[in-house]
Order: structure tokens, then sequence, then C-alpha cells
């Protein structure tokens, strides 16, 4: 079986390492991006199975990631978690992640949705 990846966009160190953490838990080689600019790169070098994504980041915002993964048909299958404090704003989105949810985010609620996702295909 094939090892599931997902990209953690997040620029807050401890909420990245929480992140990561969850998201190893539940089975997955993960990869951090701490700015925008760093994730659009991470994004054209490889297609993961999970993006958890922050919308407030440094030189690119998460909403803008958003929309070019979604764009992008090389990501068509890319499911995508929005992390966000900014509850009005990541629910202006929903349309477009595979999940939405508001910061405080528990490590098992992370860890299981994320799996779930995947399951669901």
């Amino acid at each position: 079986m094939k090892t599931q990846f997902a990209l953690i966009v997040e620029d807050d160190p401890d909420i990245a390492v929480f992140f990561s953490e969850a998201l190893r838990d539940a089975g997955f080689e993960v990869d951090l991006a701490r700015t925008g600019d760093a994730a659009l790169v991470r994004l054209a070098a490889s297609v993961p199975d999970v993006v958890v994504l922050d919308l407030h980041l440094p030189d690119v915002s998460g909403t803008d990631i958003l929309r070019q993964i979604r764009a992008d048909t090389r990501l068509a299958g890319v499911r995508i978690i929005v992390a966000s404090a900014d509850s009005s704003r990541a629910e202006e989105l929903r349309e477009q992640a595979d999940l939405v949810l508001v910061k405080p985010i528990s490590f098992n609620q992370l860890r299981d949705l994320a799996a779930r996702l995947l399951r669901v295909d």
C-alpha cells in the first residue's frame, strides 16, 4: 500500500508541528511549508494526497493557494482541509475545500478527519 503524503501549509511554528504530528499519527508522510511561496514551490514539484491549509500566510494567501490548486488539473485529486481561526473567511471557502476546520483544532480531530478523507474514495 502506498504511503499517503500530506502537505501542511501553516506559518505558526507550534501549530505546524502539532498538525504534522497529527497527520503522521494518521499514517501520512508529511512535508511542511511555512509561507505561501514555499507551498506553491512544493505543489509544483509534488502532488500530495492531502493539503492542510491555513488562510493567513506570508507571501501568498491560503485563499489564492486554494484557487490555484483547484485550477490545476494535475492537482485535481488533492483533498484540501482549510484550517483557520478566521471562521467567516473559512466558511466562504467551504464549497472549494473538502473540509473546513476552525482553530483551535484538536489533535484527534485532525488526525481522524484526514484519515477519513482518504477512505471516502
